[in-house]
């Protein structure tokens, strides 16, 4: 059986999420192993790896106490389930979004952990009981759900089974704490979660206005991007109705009224027909052709300026 140790990481799957995790840990000074099932997609991997920290750090944008020499230094690569296990106090896993095959992997590590691992899962929107159903370690389990890209975007969600022990909540919010990630606990398991209910929630009203004609798909999102994306930037939907009156309290009595009337004028659930997805697509594709290149170079740009919005929050919230 495998013991565990704090401070050593496996990361289960070496795409994006994977890689991102593996940097993560390493900034935080954890020792990390990348495991995948071929041998040369770890080294494909650790190779990407390599080349982005070096880039980062050239643009002084590393995250971390620890150079890039130092933080590669404590990457790893497996392709051995068996021994990527051994000695792991923490399991990332990174698999594709199937819930079989997620199942699959939880099975088999159940199998060959100890006690005290803390088992947890990167999936958006699989239930823990679904993906944990059944596991002789089910305390140990729960969802840890970044926002892609990881790197760049520190929110995660803890989301428990419901039999995940308090420790093992406990204890995940810690870590990623202290690796720099904005944990957040879900307090029961619920389809979507926070993040995508409320990412739901925008896209179904922002597909009713466009789809209805009241605004066009490229002024939506400005709506977003100009304005409300601007606050939320800082600060949440709650805050905000907080400091836009005097107080919460206040808020609620001035617009209580207006708030509930417009509420009950919200259409059903959009089916995302083909005629207006067709519609989205043109406008999107003004500014963003939907060819890899384009869509690689404005992926490039997003995170550009995530990077940048990080570093402003980091310093706004120090002073």
């Amino acid at each position: 059986m495998a013991s565990s140790e704090p401070g050593d990481v496996l990361i289960l799957g070496s795409g994006l999420i994977g890689r991102s995790w593996a940097m993560l840990f390493a900034s935080g000074g954890f020792k990390v192993k990348l495991y995948d099932i071929e041998q040369q997609q770890v080294t494909n991997a650790l190779e990407t790896i390599r080349k982005e920290m070096k880039i980062l750090e050239q643009s002084d944008s590393l995250r971390g106490s620890l150079s890039s020499e130092e933080q590669l230094s404590l990457i790893s690569g497996c392709s051995n389930i068996q021994a990527a296990v051994e000695g792991a106090g923490h399991i990332q896993e990174c698999i594709p979004e199937n819930l079989e095959l997620k199942k699959k992997i939880f099975a088999q590590l159940d199998q060959i952990v100890d006690d005290k691992v803390v088992l947890s899962s990167s999936t958006s929107c699989l239930l823990p009981s679904k993906l944990f159903a059944g596991l002789a370690h089910v305390k140990q389990c729960l969802v840890v759900h970044p926002v892609n890209p990881p790197y760049y975007v520190p929110l995660v969600e803890l989301v428990p089974h419901p039999e995940t022990a308090p420790a093992t909540m406990d204890r995940t919010y810690a870590l990623m704490r202290k690796i720099g990630q904005s944990p957040v606990r879900i307090m029961k398991e619920i389809d979507g979660f926070a993040l995508n209910r409320l990412q739901y929630a925008i896209i179904g009203e922002a597909w009713r206005l466009v789809e209805e004609g009241i605004v066009s798909p490229s002024d939506l999102d400005l709506v977003m991007s100009d304005g409300l994306g601007m606050r939320y930037a800082f600060i949440g939907p709650l805050e905000t109705m907080h400091l836009n009156a005097e107080g919460m309290l206040n808020y609620c009595d001035r617009y209580r009224e207006g708030m509930k009337r417009v509420l009950k004028t919200f259409g059903p659930i959009p089916d995302f027909s083909r005629a207006t997805t067709e519609k989205v697509n043109q406008a999107m594709c003004v500014n963003v052709p939907d060819d890899p290149e384009h869509l690689g170079a404005r992926r490039q740009w997003r995170d550009e300026c995530l990077l940048r919005l990080a570093k402003l929050k980091r310093q706004m919230q120090s002073q």
